[in-house]
């Protein structure tokens, strides 16, 4: 089994704009998708929030719409693809949002 990160892209709302119902309703269908996922959901992961970015000129720069990440653990990327179905970051429609996958190398072999 291999790890793969879901990093989440697109304009969401920050958690800390939610209504307590938005936020109600965003936990349960995240928590319908992780029961889904089950044991390969290797790490539930965490919204990100202040931010920014350093160039290599030592300058910053605006951050990206990175909004968070998860890590699952799965055969291969099509297999942790797969496992994207359901999830509640996606169910827009409108191709604003995205979850970009990539294998976690093992440094250490």
């Amino acid at each position: 089994m291999s790890k793969f990160i879901y990093i989440y892209r697109g304009p969401a709302t920050p958690m800390d704009e939610f209504t307590e119902e938005q936020s109600a309703e965003q936990t349960a269908a995240r928590e319908t998708w992780m029961g889904k996922v089950g044991p390969a959901l290797a790490d539930g992961g965490a919204p990100f929030g202040a931010r920014t970015a350093v160039v290599d000129d030592g300058t910053t720069a605006d951050a990206s719409d990175l909004q968070g990440y998860t890590i699952i653990e799965a055969e291969n990327l099509d297999a942790a693809k797969a496992l994207t179905e359901g999830h509640p970051f996606l169910s827009d429609g409108h191709g604003k949002f995205s979850l970009k996958i990539f294998e976690l190398i093992d440094m250490n072999m």
